[in-house]
């Protein structure tokens, strides 16, 4: 998501709860909640995606490492 859709959620969402709030409009006002609700969940699982990502590199280059230390071994034994 990027900032610019997750301010506009969040603004569009503040603003329906308070409109909500203002003309006892329930459905309206958990309308709008809902909406900075789903703008938090979506922030939360890029973040999530990204510290996977990092992790899952963080793996690789760790595997590419031994597999290249393996190799050299090999190679200096030869």
């Amino acid at each position: 998501m990027t900032d610019f859709d997750s301010l506009k959620d969040k603004v569009v969402g503040k603003v329906k709860e308070t409109a909500g709030k203002l003309t006892n409009n329930e459905q309206l006002e958990a309308k709008g909640k809902a909406e900075q609700l789903k703008d938090e969940a979506a922030q939360k699982a890029d973040e999530v995606t990204d510290k996977v990502k990092d992790k899952v590199d963080d793996v690789a280059d760790d595997a590419a490492k031994k597999f290249n230390d393996a190799v050299d071994h090999h190679r200096d034994q030869s």
